[in-house]
This record gives structure tokens, sequence and C-alpha cells, in this order.
């Protein structure tokens, strides 16, 4: 087994995601707000993903001791220099999910609730209970609550795996299907950081970290059939998650819709 096992096993799941729905109800500046409200705990718990690889594949305690793969080591941490400390559009360092909040006050959305959320997970120090207890649509917190399974659950090659084809392999498509339409449809709106982060996320997704997540996914597995098992029921339950995701706010632009 190996990636193009992994890519073929996954195509439908894939094609969902790529043909949903959802893209085509973005029209108006408050359909953008839903979808941007939805979508930032995917930005969010994705940057967990992330320090969760960085955890298990690089020694992040002292006293410090070299971890046995230096290449996934050097995958990881290049990754993480981007999503966490990128140049902004006004050359300032922050985090991929920081760029997303001042994009989403840019755009009107409401940034109450991921904060409440966040702050929760911190008041309870259990992520898992402030899903549970949190006012959030189910299929967001199937999402979120995947996540962090698997981060718990601890394999590095699982959480990669969810990292790599639930996320990183899909973001250029997805985002690049998002942008036309809201160029398309917002012309109005000034979509300036909205836009950046978009198609940063485009330039680096594509160019450097799909590549990189996929190489770090081939050492990790190497010829172990049992991990490239796991990452294969890992990767289609992402994308499940992430069709659950899409669904959810869809939904939510679809009410709003009634409403109005």
């Amino acid at each position: 087994m190996n990636i193009q096992h992994i890519n073929k096993s996954i195509e439908s799941q894939k094609n969902i995601l790529l043909e949903h729905p959802l893209y085509n109800k973005v029209k108006t500046i408050e359909d953008l707000q839903s979808f941007l409200e939805g979508h930032v705990y995917a930005v969010w718990d994705f940057m967990s993903l992330l320090k969760a690889l960085q955890s298990k594949l690089t020694c992040t305690t002292t006293p410090w001791f070299p971890t046995s793969n230096p290449q996934t080591r050097y995958l990881i941490n290049e990754i993480v220099l981007a999503e966490e400390t990128d140049l902004s559009i006004d050359g300032r360092r922050q985090s991929h999910y920081e760029m997303y909040i001042e994009a989403m006050k840019d755009c009107g959305a409401d940034t109450t609730e991921i904060s409440q959320f966040l702050r929760e997970i911190d008041s309870l120090k259990n992520i898992f209970v402030a899903i549970k207890t949190s006012h959030l649509h189910p299929g967001i917190k199937a999402f979120l609550d995947f996540t962090f399974t698997v981060i718990e659950h601890g394999k590095p090659h699982e959480i990669a795996a969810a990292f790599t084809f639930g996320r990183e392999d899909l973001i250029p498509n997805m985002f690049t299907s998002i942008i036309k339409r809201f160029q398309e449809n917002l012309l109005e709106t000034d979509l300036t950081k909205l836009v950046y982060y978009f198609e940063r996320h485009i330039e680096l997704d594509a160019d450097e970290h799909g590549p990189m997540a996929m190489e770090m996914i081939t050492e990790l597995c190497q010829n172990d059939t049992v991990k490239w098992k796991e990452v294969e029921e890992v990767s289609i339950l992402a994308l499940e998650k992430r069709i659950g995701l899409w669904n959810a706010i869809e939904e939510h632009i679809s009410q709003k819709v009634a409403v109005v």
C-alpha cells in the first residue's frame, strides 16, 4: 500500500467535498459570514493536529533528545513555522488561525462563539467535555470530537493521516472553488484579508505543505502494511467528518435564508 492507493480509496469522499452544494450557497455577505463562522472550527482544530504531530515527531520537552527520524522532524517543523508564524497581509507574524479571525471581523462575521468555545476549553481543561456541553451544531461537534480522538489515540501516522488527507491535501481545490464564488458574487465587499488567507493557503499547500505532508506519511509508514491500513481508515473517516461539517454549514445557511 502507498500514497497512490490511499488517494484511490478516498476518491469518492474527496469528490463529494469538491462538488458539495455548499459552495453554491455562498452568494451574499450573510452567507459568507455563516460559512466563516462554521469553518473557523476547522481552521482552529487543524492547528491542534499540527502541534500534536510536532509533539510526536520532535522533542518539545527538556532535557532535549534527538528523535529517531530527522526527516519527519524537519518536515513537521517546516510546516509549523509557516502555519504558526506566517506573514500577514501587512507584514506581521501571525498564525493562520489569527489571520482567519481578523478576516472574519473584516467581513462582519461573528467571532464571539469560537472565542467563547476556546475559553470554555481553557476553563474545563477537557476538550471532549467542552465539545459535548457546547451549543455547536452536531456536525461540528462530531468533526471536532473525531479530531481530538485521533490526537488522544496518539499514533503519529494516524494523526498525520487526518492532517494530510482530511485537510492539507484538499485545501487548494476547496479554497479555489470558494474564492471563485466570492469574487463572482461579493464584488461590493472588501475581502482583502480573506482572499489573502485563502491564496496563502493555496500557495503553501499546493507547492510546499501538501508534498511535505505526503512525504511525512510515507516516512512514518514505510513498508508497514498495518500502518498503511490505519492511515486509509483514518483518512476516510476524516473526510466523512469534513463532509458532515460542510453539511452543517450548508444547513445553517439554508435556515437563515428560509427565515429571511
